[in-house]
């Protein structure tokens, strides 16, 4: 009956013998550099173990099922993160294309300030916006600020960049910016306008202190500007002969 027992539990024969002198090292690099070792031995499968999470020890069989298995969850979950990214980009394409369309519509500065109100505001959460443009001319406008560029001393650090600045403004940049509602606003982007030379500038600002932060990307922001530069500049340059 032994000898039985002893013909069960004994481990196949793999042909060769480990010696006392071979280190585990020695072993773990013979494995590495013959990977289908447990494809000529697969009755090993079945025979070694290796501890698991919950303290008891499982096959290798086993373990190798529960790591696809891990593996299947996190690749599924990779593929609905990808699958939101892709929902959230498409929803943002439309916006864009709704404001640049309002945007290359527009007859008057009027009209481009209206536009930008309307879809900062509205499609993209902004709660307060501004539009300045820089002309020592007088210009016809009702619903936007019309200054002398020398007048912008207390922005001068948000222009010379000629690239977008998002976070948390001085205040005497949001007093300038936002006017009345600079109390209100915590965070902001700021998109210089520039065609040539700087035309303007446009603040988007939020109540929440988080909305814009400094380490946020600033590609959807650099396309913003760039369009209503062409816009603003055509229109400037039509009204002013």
């Amino acid at each position: 009956m032994k000898q039985n027992e002893d013909q069960q539990t004994a481990l196949p024969d793999i042909g060769e013998t480990v010696l006392p002198g071979v280190s585990e090292v020695a072993v773990a690099d013979y494995l590495a550099q013959n990977p289908d070792f447990f494809t000529r031995h697969k009755p090993l499968l079945e025979v070694l173990t290796v501890p698991h999470d919950s303290g008891r020890a499982i096959s290798l069989v086993e373990r190798q099922t529960s790591l696809l298995r891990e593996r299947n969850q996190q690749l599924t979950i990779h593929l609905s993160d990808m699958i939101d990214i892709a929902r959230h980009n498409d929803a943002q394409f439309e916006k864009t294309k709704r404001m640049v369309l309002s945007l290359l519509d527009a007859a008057t500065l009027d009209d481009v300030a209206v536009a930008l109100e309307e879809s900062l505001c509205r499609d993209f959460y902004g709660d307060e916006t501004a539009l300045v443009l820089f002309s020592d001319k007088p210009l016809s406008v009702n619903n936007l600020r019309i200054l002398p560029r020398a007048t912008a001393g207390v922005i001068e650090p948000l222009l010379t960049t000629n690239l977008p600045t998002c976070g948390q403004l001085q205040l005497i940049e949001n007093r300038f910016l936002f006017e009345d509602a600079a109390v209100k606003v915590q965070s902001a982007a700021v998109i210089p306008l520039v065609k040539g030379h700087t035309v303007g500038l446009l603040a988007i600002g939020s109540y929440d202190p988080y909305y814009f932060q400094s380490s946020q990307g600033t590609l959807f922001l650099c396309y913003v500007g760039e369009v209503l530069s062409r816009v603003a500049s055509r229109i400037m340059h039509e009204e002013q002969g």
